[in-house]
Protein backbone atom coordinates (compact mmCIF):
# COMPACT_ATOMS: atom_id res chain seq x y z
CA UNK A 1 0.00 0.00 0.00
CA UNK A 2 1.73 3.33 -1.49
CA UNK A 3 0.68 6.50 0.03
CA UNK A 4 2.10 9.97 0.61
CA UNK A 5 2.61 10.83 4.36
CA UNK A 6 2.07 14.45 6.05
CA UNK A 7 5.33 13.98 8.42
CA UNK A 8 7.36 13.36 4.81
CA UNK A 9 5.82 16.62 3.17
CA UNK A 10 7.30 20.08 3.58
CA UNK A 11 4.65 22.45 5.06
CA UNK A 12 6.75 25.91 5.66
CA UNK A 13 3.93 28.49 4.23
CA UNK A 14 1.60 25.78 3.12
CA UNK A 15 -2.51 26.18 3.50
CA UNK A 16 -3.01 22.49 4.90
CA UNK A 17 -6.09 21.16 5.10
CA UNK A 18 -7.43 18.21 7.75
CA UNK A 19 -10.72 15.86 7.71
CA UNK A 20 -10.25 14.81 11.21
CA UNK A 21 -12.86 12.40 12.74
CA UNK A 22 -14.32 14.78 15.55
CA UNK A 23 -17.24 13.28 15.72
CA UNK A 24 -17.17 13.60 19.68
CA UNK A 25 -20.69 12.55 22.13
CA UNK A 26 -21.96 15.10 23.63
CA UNK A 27 -24.65 15.79 26.60
CA UNK A 28 -28.12 17.37 26.12
CA UNK A 29 -26.11 20.58 27.18
CA UNK A 30 -23.30 20.13 24.43
CA UNK A 31 -20.98 19.16 26.95
CA UNK A 32 -18.49 16.82 25.20
CA UNK A 33 -18.49 13.08 27.29
CA UNK A 34 -15.71 11.42 25.67
CA UNK A 35 -13.01 12.85 23.72
CA UNK A 36 -10.81 10.76 22.56
CA UNK A 37 -11.38 11.23 19.08
CA UNK A 38 -10.69 14.83 19.79
CA UNK A 39 -7.56 13.64 21.80
CA UNK A 40 -6.48 11.70 18.49
CA UNK A 41 -6.48 14.35 16.20
CA UNK A 42 -3.66 16.61 18.21
CA UNK A 43 -0.52 14.93 16.68
CA UNK A 44 -1.64 15.68 12.79
CA UNK A 45 -2.11 18.93 13.51
CA UNK A 46 0.87 20.10 16.01
CA UNK A 47 2.73 17.91 13.25
CA UNK A 48 1.69 20.22 10.28
CA UNK A 49 2.03 23.21 12.75
CA UNK A 50 5.43 22.42 13.26
CA UNK A 51 6.39 22.63 9.94
CA UNK A 52 5.16 26.25 9.89
CA UNK A 53 1.74 25.37 8.21
CA UNK A 54 -1.47 27.55 8.26
CA UNK A 55 -3.96 24.84 9.71
CA UNK A 56 -7.60 24.11 8.60
CA UNK A 57 -9.28 21.06 10.27
CA UNK A 58 -12.93 19.98 9.36
CA UNK A 59 -15.13 16.88 10.68
CA UNK A 60 -18.66 16.10 10.71
CA UNK A 61 -20.65 15.77 13.98
CA UNK A 62 -24.46 13.88 14.38
CA UNK A 63 -26.54 13.66 11.60
CA UNK A 64 -26.71 17.13 10.26
CA UNK A 65 -29.78 17.69 6.77
CA UNK A 66 -27.38 18.74 4.45
CA UNK A 67 -27.63 23.08 3.94
CA UNK A 68 -29.63 23.44 7.14
CA UNK A 69 -27.42 24.05 9.57
CA UNK A 70 -28.94 24.01 13.17
CA UNK A 71 -27.67 24.92 16.83
CA UNK A 72 -27.03 21.21 17.39
CA UNK A 73 -24.61 20.48 14.60
CA UNK A 74 -22.09 22.96 15.60
CA UNK A 75 -18.43 21.75 16.29
CA UNK A 76 -18.12 25.04 18.94
CA UNK A 77 -17.75 22.38 21.58
CA UNK A 78 -14.79 20.58 20.11
CA UNK A 79 -13.21 23.78 19.03
CA UNK A 80 -13.06 24.62 22.72
CA UNK A 81 -11.35 21.10 23.40
CA UNK A 82 -9.01 21.50 20.95
CA UNK A 83 -7.52 24.80 21.72
CA UNK A 84 -7.33 23.62 25.52
CA UNK A 85 -5.44 20.59 24.28
CA UNK A 86 -3.16 22.37 22.03
CA UNK A 87 -2.64 25.47 24.13
CA UNK A 88 -3.35 27.97 21.84
CA UNK A 89 -7.10 29.93 20.28
CA UNK A 90 -9.21 27.62 17.77
CA UNK A 91 -11.72 29.99 15.92
CA UNK A 92 -14.67 28.38 14.36
CA UNK A 93 -15.56 29.00 11.12
CA UNK A 94 -19.14 29.29 9.84
CA UNK A 95 -20.36 29.17 5.98
CA UNK A 96 -16.52 28.34 4.85
CA UNK A 97 -16.63 26.55 1.79
CA UNK A 98 -16.32 29.50 -0.35
CA UNK A 99 -13.36 30.82 1.31
CA UNK A 100 -13.03 34.65 2.98
CA UNK A 101 -11.19 34.10 5.83
CA UNK A 102 -7.77 34.07 6.45
CA UNK A 103 -5.40 31.86 8.55
CA UNK A 104 -1.43 32.28 8.93
CA UNK A 105 1.22 29.92 9.33
CA UNK A 106 1.41 28.38 13.03
CA UNK A 107 -2.95 29.48 13.41
CA UNK A 108 -5.60 26.45 13.63
CA UNK A 109 -9.13 27.25 12.85
CA UNK A 110 -11.89 24.51 12.73
CA UNK A 111 -14.38 24.99 9.69
CA UNK A 112 -17.70 24.66 11.22
CA UNK A 113 -19.39 20.84 10.45
CA UNK A 114 -18.86 19.30 6.76
CA UNK A 115 -21.90 17.44 6.31
CA UNK A 116 -23.93 20.98 6.91
CA UNK A 117 -22.26 21.51 3.51
CA UNK A 118 -24.63 20.66 0.09
CA UNK A 119 -23.12 17.67 -1.53
CA UNK A 120 -20.86 16.03 1.30
CA UNK A 121 -22.02 12.88 1.20
CA UNK A 122 -22.99 12.72 -2.58
CA UNK A 123 -18.93 13.20 -2.76
CA UNK A 124 -20.28 16.40 -4.72
CA UNK A 125 -17.32 17.37 -7.00
CA UNK A 126 -18.43 21.25 -7.43
CA UNK A 127 -17.83 21.10 -3.61
CA UNK A 128 -14.47 19.16 -3.89
CA UNK A 129 -13.42 21.42 -6.21
CA UNK A 130 -14.30 24.70 -4.06
CA UNK A 131 -12.42 23.17 -1.03
CA UNK A 132 -9.35 22.33 -2.95
CA UNK A 133 -8.73 25.83 -3.57
CA UNK A 134 -8.53 26.73 0.11
CA UNK A 135 -5.52 24.46 0.71
CA UNK A 136 -2.07 23.56 -0.64
CA UNK A 137 -2.25 19.96 1.09
CA UNK A 138 -5.23 18.11 1.65
CA UNK A 139 -4.23 15.39 5.04
CA UNK A 140 -6.69 12.43 5.51
CA UNK A 141 -6.36 11.77 9.30
CA UNK A 142 -9.84 10.28 9.92
CA UNK A 143 -9.89 6.37 9.47
CA UNK A 144 -13.07 6.02 10.93
CA UNK A 145 -14.79 7.67 7.99
CA UNK A 146 -12.61 6.16 5.09
CA UNK A 147 -14.96 3.99 3.97
CA UNK A 148 -17.13 6.46 2.69
CA UNK A 149 -16.89 8.44 -0.34
CA UNK A 150 -17.68 11.62 0.87
CA UNK A 151 -16.83 14.95 -0.73
CA UNK A 152 -13.93 15.88 2.33
CA UNK A 153 -13.02 12.61 2.21
CA UNK A 154 -12.70 11.23 -1.07
CA UNK A 155 -13.74 13.92 -3.79
CA UNK A 156 -10.95 16.33 -2.01
CA UNK A 157 -8.20 14.04 -1.67
CA UNK A 158 -8.73 13.45 -5.71
CA UNK A 159 -8.75 17.35 -6.23
CA UNK A 160 -6.26 18.83 -3.95
CA UNK A 161 -3.03 19.66 -5.07
CA UNK A 162 -1.54 17.34 -2.94
CA UNK A 163 -3.08 14.67 -0.51
CA UNK A 164 -1.60 12.68 1.88
CA UNK A 165 -2.10 10.88 4.86
CA UNK A 166 -2.10 12.12 8.55
CA UNK A 167 -0.52 10.03 11.30
CA UNK A 168 -3.13 8.41 12.60
CA UNK A 169 -4.15 7.14 9.14
CA UNK A 170 -0.77 5.77 8.16
CA UNK A 171 -0.32 4.19 11.59
CA UNK A 172 -3.83 2.25 11.25
CA UNK A 173 -3.10 1.76 7.72
CA UNK A 174 0.37 0.20 8.12
CA UNK A 175 -0.88 -1.68 11.44
CA UNK A 176 -3.67 -3.52 9.27
CA UNK A 177 -1.61 -4.23 6.35
CA UNK A 178 1.15 -5.74 8.23
CA UNK A 179 -1.67 -7.84 10.55
CA UNK A 180 -3.74 -9.42 6.79
CA UNK A 181 -0.90 -8.36 4.13
CA UNK A 182 1.84 -10.69 5.09
CA UNK A 183 1.19 -11.52 8.73
CA UNK A 184 3.73 -13.30 10.78
CA UNK A 185 2.10 -17.10 11.68
CA UNK A 186 -0.31 -18.03 13.21
CA UNK A 187 -2.83 -15.63 12.36
CA UNK A 188 -5.46 -15.61 14.90
CA UNK A 189 -8.91 -13.66 14.62
CA UNK A 190 -11.13 -13.18 17.35
CA UNK A 191 -14.80 -12.06 16.28
CA UNK A 192 -17.33 -11.75 19.02
CA UNK A 193 -20.85 -10.10 18.92
CA UNK A 194 -24.56 -10.47 19.12
CA UNK A 195 -25.47 -11.58 15.06
CA UNK A 196 -23.81 -14.17 12.87
CA UNK A 197 -25.85 -12.04 9.92
CA UNK A 198 -24.32 -8.63 11.10
CA UNK A 199 -20.32 -10.27 10.31
CA UNK A 200 -20.90 -13.20 7.84
CA UNK A 201 -19.11 -11.13 5.36
CA UNK A 202 -15.92 -10.86 7.93
CA UNK A 203 -16.53 -14.26 9.10
CA UNK A 204 -16.39 -15.71 5.17
CA UNK A 205 -13.04 -13.21 4.77
CA UNK A 206 -11.26 -14.24 7.37
CA UNK A 207 -12.04 -17.89 7.22
CA UNK A 208 -9.58 -17.54 3.46
CA UNK A 209 -6.77 -16.21 5.88
CA UNK A 210 -6.61 -17.02 9.42
CA UNK A 211 -5.40 -20.37 11.34
CA UNK A 212 -8.23 -19.86 14.13
CA UNK A 213 -10.80 -18.21 13.71
CA UNK A 214 -12.41 -17.69 17.26
CA UNK A 215 -15.67 -16.37 17.96
CA UNK A 216 -17.82 -14.75 21.00
CA UNK A 217 -20.95 -14.37 21.89
CA UNK A 218 -24.15 -14.70 19.89
CA UNK A 219 -21.73 -15.61 17.09
CA UNK A 220 -20.36 -18.72 19.15
CA UNK A 221 -23.57 -19.49 19.98
CA UNK A 222 -24.73 -20.00 16.36
CA UNK A 223 -21.80 -21.95 16.03
CA UNK A 224 -22.56 -24.57 18.80
CA UNK A 225 -25.44 -24.79 17.11
CA UNK A 226 -23.79 -26.00 13.99
CA UNK A 227 -21.66 -28.13 16.09
CA UNK A 228 -24.88 -29.73 17.55
CA UNK A 229 -24.33 -28.58 21.05
CA UNK A 230 -27.48 -27.57 23.26
CA UNK A 231 -27.73 -23.63 23.86
CA UNK A 232 -30.94 -23.32 25.61
CA UNK A 233 -32.65 -20.29 25.21
CA UNK A 234 -29.21 -18.42 24.06
CA UNK A 235 -29.33 -15.71 21.11
CA UNK A 236 -28.47 -17.22 18.19
CA UNK A 237 -29.81 -16.91 14.89
CA UNK A 238 -30.89 -20.85 13.46
CA UNK A 239 -31.24 -20.00 10.37
CA UNK A 240 -27.22 -19.00 9.76
CA UNK A 241 -26.51 -22.57 10.98
CA UNK A 242 -25.65 -23.52 7.74
CA UNK A 243 -23.20 -20.70 7.08
CA UNK A 244 -21.73 -21.40 10.45
CA UNK A 245 -21.38 -25.22 9.10
CA UNK A 246 -19.71 -23.72 6.11
CA UNK A 247 -17.31 -21.32 7.31
CA UNK A 248 -16.45 -24.10 9.87
CA UNK A 249 -15.26 -26.32 7.07
CA UNK A 250 -13.70 -23.69 4.81
CA UNK A 251 -11.53 -23.58 7.72
CA UNK A 252 -11.02 -27.50 7.86
CA UNK A 253 -10.45 -27.71 4.47
CA UNK A 254 -6.99 -25.10 4.82
CA UNK A 255 -6.29 -26.88 7.89
CA UNK A 256 -7.36 -24.11 10.44
CA UNK A 257 -10.32 -24.36 12.48
CA UNK A 258 -12.84 -22.47 15.04
CA UNK A 259 -12.33 -23.62 18.34
CA UNK A 260 -16.11 -24.41 19.75
CA UNK A 261 -16.23 -23.57 23.47
CA UNK A 262 -16.29 -27.15 25.59
CA UNK A 263 -17.93 -25.13 28.80
CA UNK A 264 -20.35 -21.81 29.06
CA UNK A 265 -21.07 -19.34 31.80
CA UNK A 266 -24.99 -19.40 32.12
CA UNK A 267 -27.56 -17.70 33.99
CA UNK A 268 -31.67 -18.03 34.14
CA UNK A 269 -31.95 -14.50 33.23
CA UNK A 270 -30.24 -11.63 31.30
CA UNK A 271 -29.24 -9.16 34.54
CA UNK A 272 -26.10 -7.98 36.12
CA UNK A 273 -27.26 -9.54 39.26
CA UNK A 274 -28.33 -12.95 37.51
CA UNK A 275 -26.84 -16.05 39.23
CA UNK A 276 -23.66 -17.42 36.91
CA UNK A 277 -23.24 -21.11 36.92
CA UNK A 278 -20.64 -22.85 35.09
CA UNK A 279 -21.37 -25.62 32.60
CA UNK A 280 -20.34 -28.53 30.43
CA UNK A 281 -20.60 -26.90 27.17
CA UNK A 282 -23.16 -30.35 26.63
CA UNK A 283 -25.14 -29.67 29.42
CA UNK A 284 -26.68 -26.64 29.18
CA UNK A 285 -30.13 -26.82 29.86
CA UNK A 286 -33.69 -25.42 28.13
CA UNK A 287 -33.74 -22.45 29.76
CA UNK A 288 -29.84 -21.45 30.24
CA UNK A 289 -28.98 -18.28 28.65
CA UNK A 290 -24.91 -18.48 27.82
CA UNK A 291 -23.64 -15.08 28.58
CA UNK A 292 -20.04 -16.43 28.44
CA UNK A 293 -17.37 -19.00 27.78
CA UNK A 294 -15.91 -21.40 30.37
CA UNK A 295 -13.12 -21.01 32.21
CA UNK A 296 -11.80 -24.23 30.16
CA UNK A 297 -12.24 -22.67 27.45
CA UNK A 298 -10.82 -19.57 27.98
CA UNK A 299 -7.55 -21.29 29.03
CA UNK A 300 -7.20 -22.92 25.49
CA UNK A 301 -8.03 -19.44 23.94
CA UNK A 302 -5.39 -18.17 26.33
CA UNK A 303 -3.25 -20.93 25.16
CA UNK A 304 -3.58 -19.82 21.53
CA UNK A 305 -2.79 -16.36 21.78
CA UNK A 306 -0.05 -16.97 23.40
CA UNK A 307 1.14 -19.05 20.64
CA UNK A 308 0.00 -16.44 17.73
CA UNK A 309 1.91 -14.75 15.78
CA UNK A 310 -0.86 -12.25 14.39
CA UNK A 311 -4.31 -11.61 16.45
CA UNK A 312 -6.74 -9.46 15.55
CA UNK A 313 -9.53 -8.55 17.69
CA UNK A 314 -12.90 -6.98 17.20
CA UNK A 315 -15.97 -8.26 19.57
CA UNK A 316 -15.60 -9.31 23.17
CA UNK A 317 -16.49 -13.15 24.02
CA UNK A 318 -19.25 -12.67 26.83
CA UNK A 319 -21.51 -10.06 28.39
CA UNK A 320 -18.17 -8.57 29.81
CA UNK A 321 -19.91 -5.35 30.88
CA UNK A 322 -21.42 -7.79 34.23
CA UNK A 323 -18.15 -8.55 36.44
CA UNK A 324 -19.49 -12.46 36.71
CA UNK A 325 -19.71 -13.21 32.78
CA UNK A 326 -16.69 -11.36 32.67
CA UNK A 327 -13.81 -13.82 33.19
CA UNK A 328 -13.78 -15.12 29.43
CA UNK A 329 -13.01 -11.87 28.32
CA UNK A 330 -10.69 -10.92 31.05
CA UNK A 331 -8.55 -14.18 30.40
CA UNK A 332 -8.14 -13.49 26.66
CA UNK A 333 -7.60 -9.90 27.21
CA UNK A 334 -4.79 -11.23 29.86
CA UNK A 335 -3.35 -13.46 27.21
CA UNK A 336 -3.37 -10.92 24.20
CA UNK A 337 -1.40 -8.80 26.51
CA UNK A 338 1.02 -11.28 27.23
CA UNK A 339 1.69 -12.31 23.81
CA UNK A 340 4.20 -11.53 21.29
CA UNK A 341 2.37 -11.48 18.48
CA UNK A 342 1.86 -8.22 16.82
CA UNK A 343 -1.88 -7.42 18.09
CA UNK A 344 -4.41 -4.99 16.40
CA UNK A 345 -7.87 -4.65 18.01
CA UNK A 346 -10.90 -2.27 17.09
CA UNK A 347 -14.46 -2.14 17.03
CA UNK A 348 -16.31 0.29 20.42
CA UNK A 349 -17.14 -3.22 22.86
CA UNK A 350 -13.55 -3.79 21.96
CA UNK A 351 -11.89 -0.89 22.79
CA UNK A 352 -14.55 -1.15 26.27
CA UNK A 353 -13.38 -4.10 27.15
CA UNK A 354 -9.40 -3.10 26.57
CA UNK A 355 -10.21 -0.27 28.91
CA UNK A 356 -11.85 -2.50 31.80
CA UNK A 357 -8.79 -4.60 31.78
CA UNK A 358 -6.35 -2.48 31.60
CA UNK A 359 -4.50 -3.66 28.86
CA UNK A 360 -3.98 -0.85 26.59
CA UNK A 361 -0.56 -0.17 26.81
CA UNK A 362 -0.01 -4.16 25.93
CA UNK A 363 -2.21 -4.08 22.56
CA UNK A 364 0.02 -2.96 19.80
CA UNK A 365 -2.71 -1.33 18.19
CA UNK A 366 -5.85 0.41 18.93
CA UNK A 367 -7.72 0.79 16.17
CA UNK A 368 -10.15 4.00 16.42
CA UNK A 369 -12.07 3.01 13.69
CA UNK A 370 -15.59 1.11 13.51
CA UNK A 371 -17.24 0.53 10.09
CA UNK A 372 -13.86 1.37 8.44
CA UNK A 373 -12.02 -1.29 10.25
CA UNK A 374 -14.45 -4.10 9.89
CA UNK A 375 -14.65 -3.18 6.23
CA UNK A 376 -10.97 -3.20 5.97
CA UNK A 377 -10.91 -6.61 7.49
CA UNK A 378 -13.46 -7.83 5.08
CA UNK A 379 -10.96 -6.87 2.15
CA UNK A 380 -13.28 -4.06 0.94
CA UNK A 381 -12.00 -1.13 -0.99
CA UNK A 382 -12.06 1.73 1.12
CA UNK A 383 -12.48 4.86 -1.35
CA UNK A 384 -10.57 6.97 0.92
CA UNK A 385 -7.66 4.95 1.15
CA UNK A 386 -7.87 4.41 -2.33
CA UNK A 387 -8.48 7.92 -3.05
CA UNK A 388 -4.71 8.27 -1.34
CA UNK A 389 -3.06 5.66 -3.37
CA UNK A 390 -4.22 7.04 -5.86
CA UNK A 391 -2.35 10.46 -5.34
CA UNK A 392 0.91 8.27 -4.04
CA UNK A 393 3.13 9.66 -7.04
CA UNK A 394 0.87 13.09 -7.64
Amino acid sequence: MKFKKLADLDLANQRVFIRADLNAPQDDAGNITEDTRVRASIPGIRLALSKGAAVMVTSHLGRPTEGEFKPADTLAPIAARMSELLGQPVKLIQNWVDGGFTVNPGEVVLLENCRCNRGEKKNSDELATKMAALCDVYVNDAFGTSHRAEATTHALALKAKVACAGPLVAAELEALGAALGQPKRPLVAIVGGSKVSTKLTILDALADKVDQLVVGGGIANTFMLAAGLPIGKSLAEADLVPEARRIIEKLKARGASVPIPTDVVTAKAFSPTAEATVKKAADVAADDLILDIGPDTAKQLAEIMVGAGTIVWNGPLGVFEFDQFANGTKVLAAAIAKSSALSIAGGGDTVAAIAKFGIGEQVGYISTAGGAFLEFLEGKTLPAVAALEARADG
